[in-house]
């Protein structure tokens, strides 16, 4: 028996991923439904080799549905998120409205599973694409030899802005060889050939909110006495996100072990030879499952140092992958009930 899944902010990239990888793992569905605003209603999207209708989120009855895995944007999964799980239907959220809510477990499974027993809302959040890929190969360090800070400078992809991030770089690449002025509407600068050390808003100690979510998020998915410092920078490249990490750890660090660990590290592919292109670069990572850590070596400025650098497909892991593999671990651990 498989379940009744509504995709809900179907028509958006990360909308768009999850179809994709529903599909790609074979989910056990038994029907599928995708949702959208009403504007979208009507349009037809691909999963596997069907095509869907799209439906009005408005509009819809969630009673009766097992799952609904959320992307529409923070403002509509706070309206409609609540009234899903009131239904029955178990929410899994990828947007920033429940990360931080008490209530509201935040789960990489590769990290903290057991987080998914503690739900009380029947919410579940899908944390940030930069910290997902961060925690997954922080874990098995970790693990051996207990993390105390990290230092993590990022360097982003468009699409962690949607589709209209990356149709800004398009436009403004295309335009600059023709001479055309560049119109900037999603960023703060113009973002084609050139870098922009802002994502999301300022604070008013002078982080950025995305500085702020990988530093408390890190804390609630993988343990509350980590230290994080991030400077998150958005950079000319469409899809995948790239991570140049420096963590400080409780125990000296062995470089030996630690190559071991994150090679047996699930979610992890350690790719780190010590020559030209010994490395894995954003645009080698794009419809990949995993972490990739390279360039890892031992900081020898601070007492049991490693760094490293990570990237990984922001709309796969980063987003759409890993709230499948949330639901995909609810039903492991026997938590997602069905209702048909």
């Amino acid at each position: 028996m498989g379940y009744r899944v509504a995709v809900v902010g179907a028509t958006g990239a990360v909308g768009r991923e999850i179809l994709k990888t529903l599909a790609e793992r074979d989910f056990p569905i038994d029907e599928i439904v995708a949702l959208a605003s009403p504007r979208s209603a009507g349009r037809e999207l691909s999963f596997g080799d069907r095509v869907l209708k799209v439906q009005n989120l408005e509009t819809f009855d969630f009673k009766g549905w097992d799952v609904g895995l959320f992307s529409p944007g923070g403002s509509v999964s706070a309206k409609y998120a609540p009234i899903a799980a009131k239904a029955g239907c178990v929410v899994i959220d990828n947007t920033s409205h429940f990360r931080m809510d008490p209530d509201v477990p935040l789960v990489v499974p590769e990290v903290n599973p057991d987080a998914l027993k503690r739900m009380k809302r029947n919410i579940i959040a899908n944390p940030n694409c930069s910290t997902i890929q961060m925690v997954v190969a922080l874990k098995p360090l970790h693990d051996l030899f207990t993390l105390k800070r990290v230092v993590v400078s990022t360097y982003q992809a468009v699409s962690g802005a949607g589709k209209d991030g990356m149709d800004e770089l398009f436009a403004q690449t295309r335009g600059s060889f023709v001479n055309d002025p560049p119109k900037i509407e999603q960023f703060q600068k113009q973002i084609a050939f050139n870098c922009i050390p802002q994502i999301d808003r300022f604070m008013d100690d002078g982080a950025t909110k995305e500085e702020w979510k990988m530093a408390v998020e890190t804390r609630k998915i993988l343990d509350p006495d980590v230290s994080v410092i991030a400077t998150c920078v958005r950079v000319p490249v469409f899809i995948g996100h790239s991570e140049a990490v420096v963590a400080e750890f409780a125990e000296p660090v062995d470089l030996a072990r630690a190559r071991e660990a994150l090679r047996e590290a699930d979610g992890v592919i350690l790719r780190d030879e010590r020559e030209d292109g010994g490395y894995v670069t954003p645009i080698e990572c794009v419809g990949e499952d995993a972490s990739y850590v390279s360039r890892l070596r031992v900081d020898p400025t601070v007492p049991n140092g490693l760094a490293f650098w990570c990237v990984s497909d922001n709309l796969r892991k980063g987003a759409a992958l890993n709230a499948v593999q949330i639901a995909e671990t609810m039903i492991a651990l026997d938590l997602l009930p069905r209702h048909g």
